[in-house]
């Protein structure tokens, strides 16, 4: 199904007249401050999150999974479902697929189907952690880190089949994310795996089309608790300075220990010109994977606050991050699970535009500690919400995209159209 403007332009229009009034006073306020609204509002509209193909369905545990019923099949019916999201909230304007999850059949085909929905491909995302049926090696001890040259090779020619379906697509960037490690000590050489691996990489890269960029991510543990070959934000930074210029290290906000400072990676990756994106998630007490800004808005506030400074002050030439939600939904639909994150990462974005960074830097260098920290909740305590519906209208969305979902019967439409045992690929 897809949404037209008249459909949202319908339900949006009870609502016009409070929206208004309530921006008009958060306008008003922005601009007696010298903030340009305009700017700040094209600055939202021109931030797109990728949402993962596998996501469109309900996540499971180790313990169980329950479907919402309306799940898409196929790769047609999961843009569809981007397209939806799209539509809502204005701010999902690019799919991410997972190979081998997710072949389009038919590239043309699918480049046209996203193209009617407004959406374009961003990364491409290789499988190295699971065994696919007829595969001639197996990846449980490890794939790019493995002892032996031909799973080795094997896993290194999927992530250069993963580089070639993106290029039918008009991808531009494959991300890398491992499982390979151990559970036990002594169970492969810790300086062995990791030399391997960075190997690997290198023969990746090596076929990497000039315009591509590598996404090199990390993850302390799990699903080896031991070690894993890739375990912190250092050794993926040191994996792509091996593999060259064109190779990044991807932050996924869930792949920490707990309490990690993620906005000081962020700024040290920044300063070095190597921050190549985001996954975007919230956790309590490791990879929760749960929705974006449900359990950690003001860190994520934080984290965004250096990237907007790292971005208006770019000295080493970092290039426009990748944004994507990686993200489970087991208890939630999960459309409403993705809309609720898309308005966690817009709020969180709005409220570091709203930092005077002038005055932080100034009390910074005065060592005035507690301004400092007035300066930045000051801004995070600002209610942007007008600011974010305001841009969302603007572009055509819904002002209330959950509601308006729910409102416009969605999910009971895809269930009629689908069935209720639909279950989406990867899951």
């Amino acid at each position: 199904m897809k949404l037209e403007a008249t459909q949202l332009a319908a339900q949006n229009a009870p609502y016009l007249d409070t929206h208004d009034r309530s921006w008009d006073i958060l306008r008003q306020q922005m601009e007696s401050k010298g903030l340009n609204t305009k700017a700040l509002l094209q600055q939202l509209s021109d931030l797109q999150i990728a949402i993962p193909s596998w996501a469109l369905g309900a996540g499971g545990t180790r313990f169980g999974r329950f479907s919402f019923g309306g799940e898409p099949a196929n790769l047609e019916q999961k843009i569809a479902d981007v397209g939806l999201l799209h539509a809502l909230s204005r701010s999902a304007g690019s799919i991410s697929l997972h190979i081998p999850w997710d072949i389009p059949e038919d590239p043309a085909a699918i480049r046209e189907l996203a193209a009617i929905h407004e959406l374009t491909f961003d990364a491409v995302n290789s499988n190295t952690f699971q065994d696919q049926p007829g595969q001639a090696q197996s990846y449980k001890f490890g794939s790019l880190c493995h002892h032996s040259a031909e799973v080795r090779a094997q896993a290194i020619e999927h992530n250069l089949e993963v580089i070639r379906i993106g290029q039918t697509l008009g991808s531009k960037s494959i991300t890398v994310w491992l499982a390979d490690g151990a559970s036990f000590p002594g169970q492969h050489s810790l300086r062995g795996a990791l030399q391997r691996t960075q190997d690997s990489l290198q023969a990746i890269y090596r076929d990497l089309p000039e315009d591509w960029r590598m996404f090199i991510e990390y993850k302390p543990y799990e699903p080896n608790f031991y070690s894993t070959v890739i375990a912190d934000w250092g050794t993926s930074l040191m994996l792509a300075e091996g593999c060259g210029p064109n190779a990044y290290t991807l932050v996924d906000l869930g792949h920490h220990l707990p309490n990690t400072n993620i906005e000081q990676i962020v700024a040290t990756l920044m300063i070095k010109g190597k921050l190549g994106g985001f996954h975007f998630n919230d956790s309590k007490y490791g990879d929760d994977d749960l929705t974006v800004g449900s359990i950690k808005p003001y860190q994520l506030f934080l984290i965004f606050n250096e990237l907007v400074y790292g971005m208006a002050n770019n000295t080493a030439n970092n290039p426009p991050l990748a944004w994507m939600i990686d993200a489970s939904h087991n208890l939630k639909d999960p459309l409403e699970d993705l809309l609720q994150s898309l308005e966690a990462i817009r709020i969180a974005y709005a409220q570091a535009l709203l930092v005077d960074q002038e005055a932080l830097a100034d009390a910074q260098a005065r060592q005035d500690v507690t301004e400092a920290q007035e300066i930045l909740q000051d801004a995070f305590r600002t209610d942007v919400r007008p600011l974010v519906r305001e841009a969302r209208w603007q572009d055509g969305g819904a002002l209330y995209p959950i509601q308006a979902y729910r409102e416009l019967g969605i999910r009971e439409q895809l269930i009629e159209q689908r069935g209720m045992h639909t279950v989406a690929t990867g899951l």
